[in-house]
Order: structure tokens, then C-alpha cells, then sequence
């Protein structure tokens, strides 16, 4: 008699696998067609964000969403305005969209780089504080420089789905071997 449990989120390992495929197949397009790539992205972001923000409006009407229906209103109308202007406006919205990304990772590399090398003054150690350098300096360059940054980003980008879509790959097919 076997007391072996079985997993059952090991019998999801084709959605592993298909997820791969995905950030595969999008890294390759985002670093062989980059402009008509994003631009794909960028219209697919701004139908989400509309179509989203509609549902935060209807979520209002529903009892779990009266308890916090400012927020859901607001959400709802952040996203249908957002949602509409890059609808309306793909050409801009291809040259915004990257570089207001970028300045939020610039801002977020600035704010990890000070708390890194506030741990590394409280006794993490040298490397907390390197790090912190690092994030920081990183970040000040996106800040200054966000065009720059928005153009290399498909590339960067598709390399990071490349390589993850590859780790993401040979996981599924090790999960599907643990159910053998």
C-alpha cells in the first residue's frame, strides 16, 4: 500500500508549458518586430484598461463592491479615460506608454536603491549597501534618460522572455515528469 500523495497542481504543468510558449513567441516578435510588437501591446493595454474600468463602475453595483465603491469609481474612471486615449491615440500611445513605464521603474529603482542603503547602514552588510548604490544610480539614468530607456525596452524585454519562456519550458516538462 502507497501513502504517496499526489500534487494535483502537477496536472497543470501544460499551463507552465503554454506560458512559455507564450513568452517565447513574444520575445522572439519583440526582438525581430519591435515597433509593430508594441504596438500591438499598447492597443491590447489600452482595450484592457477600458474594459476594466467598466467592470470596476458595474463592481459598484454588486454588494461586495459597495463597501469601497469611491475606489471602485475611480478606478473605473482612471481606466475608461486611460483606456480611451490610447484607443483613440495608438501613435502616441506607442511613444507614452513605454516611457511613462519607464519612469515608474526609474522611480521604483530610486526608492529600493534608498531603503537598500538605509539596511546597509543599519548592519546588512556591504552588499545591501552596493546594492542600494546600484538601484540607485539605475534608476537616476532611466529618470534622465526615459526615450532612451522606452526604445531599448522591447529588446530587453524580449530577452527576458526568451530566457524566461525557455525556464519556464523545461519546469513544465519537469513537473510532467514528477507525475510519471
Amino acid at each position: 500500500m502507497s501513502t504517496h500523495i499526489r500534487n494535483p497542481l502537477l496536472d497543470l504543468w501544460w499551463l507552465l508549458l503554454l506560458q512559455g510558449i507564450s513568452a517565447l513567441v513574444l520575445g522572439l516578435l519583440l526582438l525581430t518586430q519591435p515597433v509593430s510588437t508594441v504596438e500591438v501591446i499598447v492597443i491590447f493595454t489600452g482595450a484592457y484598461w477600458l474594459v476594466s474600468g467598466i467592470f470596476a463602475i458595474i463592481r459598484i453595483f454588486t454588494a461586495a463592491g459597495r463597501a469601497h465603491w469611491g475606489w471602485s469609481l475611480l478606478i473605473g474612471i482612471i481606466g475608461i479615460l486611460a483606456g480611451i486615449f490610447v484607443l483613440r491615440n495608438p501613435l502616441v500611445s506607442i511613444v507614452l506608454l513605454p516611457e511613462v513605464l519607464v519612469i515608474v521603474i526609474a522611480i521604483q529603482g530610486i526608492l529600493i536603491g534608498i531603503f537598500d542603503v538605509v539596511r546597509g547602514f543599519q548592519g546588512d552588510g556591504l552588499g545591501a549597501y552596493v546594492l542600494g548604490v546600484m538601484n540607485i544610480l539605475i534608476g537616476l539614468w532611466l529618470w534622465f534618460n526615459p526615450l532612451a530607456a522606452a526604445i531599448s525596452l522591447p529588446f530587453v524585454l524580449g530577452i527576458f522572455g526568451l530566457v524566461g519562456g525557455g525556464f519556464l519550458i523545461y519546469y513544465a516538462f519537469q513537473m510532467r515528469k514528477q507525475i510519471r
